[in-house]
């Protein structure tokens, strides 16, 4: 997006993450240019609520009765536009979000988190912006190291970081205020087109395992409760008709090992990766080879399919997992195998299982709050919609052929993401280190 000039002199810092930096530049303490800010909330003086969330801080509705909001405000600290709020908790445990947030407006947030005001608010964006490149680089998780859950004032204050003139400072701002805008509006723009390629995938595979891929079908009524009408060729039938379900190994992460007989768990068919046509095997972990005599109804074989017994998502046994692989393999815990009765190929009903219609007869009887449990009592009632043997295998190969389309798609705008990101991170840290010139 631009080219990259360098300042011609540059200094060693003396400050690890950062290296060099132009000869003109001055060095800082970090308490040399904020002050902690510690100002309560009291009597309620302040119900602008305020969340830090992916490195952004946001409006949330103090009224709102959902989320983990306290009994009283407090205690919440009042912050101000151009100050800089500062995640520091459970630093071993999450090693993955964004722990520095601007603040654009007046509000409240949470004492739990290190607030810092710019003694010169006129270097306020550009701090954000250095200790946002010093996240970038998890810096923080150095600082919090060994056995510590989090830091506090005290440790942040004595950071020691770098300082260009004012007018580079307003510089650097503008410039990474600029690309980075417009790298977050492609991104935005590749997150919606990657949505619409999964609303296009998935309306297809309803389109084809409810209707089939011939054209002008002749149509009959069809009284189950989640479809009205299908192809006049097709059947409808229960699932334990068509399969033996059996349960998955009773073992927990401690009985895995490194090599021997891969194992399908619940995490794999939960996973965001699935297909539910495909099963990814750089994923496996394994248990002893000895499992296979003891163990021989939790085999699983080409051709089944693999259901988790529970699911974070209403939609239940949309997550299930379609084995294609001829290798052996294990169903792990908290897994509900299908094995076909008559060793057919099973490959549309894995589609078919993807189609929000035929998981709204699951969703009608699953039992839970949060975690909604899915039993072979279940599975045993639920219907299915068959076409001929033929017509599945034409569906099948419509499917993998277009769904392999669109997957290839949606990786392509993946990687872009993932490219736009680290360039976004390297423009942030090389200008504001001064590895890249702006002015």
């Amino acid at each position: 997006m631009s080219e990259i000039t360098t300042y011609e002199k540059t200094k060693d810092s003396g400050i690890e993450w950062i290296g060099s930096v132009p000869s003109h530049w001055r060095v800082h303490t970090l308490y040399q240019l904020v002050t902690q800010v510690k100002e309560k909330n009291s009597n309620l003086q302040e119900k602008n609520l305020l969340s830090l969330s992916y490195g952004k801080i946001k409006r949330k509705d103090i009224d709102s009765p959902d989320g983990l909001l306290p009994a009283s405000f407090d205690g919440y600290n009042i912050i101000e536009d151009g100050d800089i709020v500062l995640r520091l908790t459970d630093l071993q445990n999450d090693h993955t979000s964004l722990r520095v947030g601007l603040a654009t407006e007046r509000g409240i947030i949470t004492s739990a988190y290190t607030t810092l005001r710019p003694i010169d608010t006129s270097n306020s964006k550009y701090l954000y912006y250095l200790l946002h490149a010093f996240d970038l680089k998890k810096g923080f998780y150095g600082m919090g190291s060994g056995v510590r859950q989090g830091l506090n004032y005290a440790e942040v204050k004595e950071l020691r970081v770098v300082l260009p003139s004012q007018d580079e400072q307003n510089a650097i701002v503008c410039f990474l205020d600029e690309q980075c805008g417009k790298i977050d509006s492609i991104i935005e723009e590749t997150k919606r087109a990657i949505e619409e390629y999964k609303c296009w995938k998935a309306s297809m595979i309803l389109e084809a395992v409810t209707r089939g891929v011939k054209p002008d079908r002749k149509m009959k009524k069809c009284d189950l409760e989640w479809i009205s009408e299908i192809p006049f060729t097709w059947k409808t039938d229960r699932l334990k008709a068509l399969f033996a379900f059996g349960k998955g190994l009773p073992i927990t992460k401690e009985n895995l090992v490194d090599e021997g007989i891969p194992v399908v768990s619940y995490g794999q068919i939960h996973a965001k990766y699935n297909t539910g046509t495909s099963i990814t095997e750089s994923l496996f972990r394994y248990v002893p080879e000895s499992y296979i005599e003891s163990n021989p109804d939790s085999l699983v074989h080409k051709g089944d399919i693999l259901v988790a017994d529970t699911s974070e998502d209403i939609d239940g046994c949309g997550n299930s997992v379609y084995i294609d692989k001829e290798m052996p393999l294990f169903a792990g815990y908290h897994t509900i195998i299908l094995k076909s009765i008559n060793q057919d190929d099973n490959k549309y009903l894995a589609y078919l299982f993807k189609s929000h219609v035929w998981r709204s007869q699951i969703r009608t009887r699953v039992s839970g709050v949060k975690l909604f449990s899915i039993s072979k009592k279940i599975l045993n009632f639920t219907t299915v919609i068959l076409p001929p043997k033929e017509e599945q295998e034409e569906i099948t190969r419509f499917l993998d052929e277009k769904c392999k389309l669109i997957d290839t798609l949606i990786e392509n705008k993946q990687a872009l993401m993932i490219d736009l990101e680290a360039y976004k991170r390297s423009l942030i840290y090389e200008s504001v280190t001064g590895k890249r010139k702006v002015v």
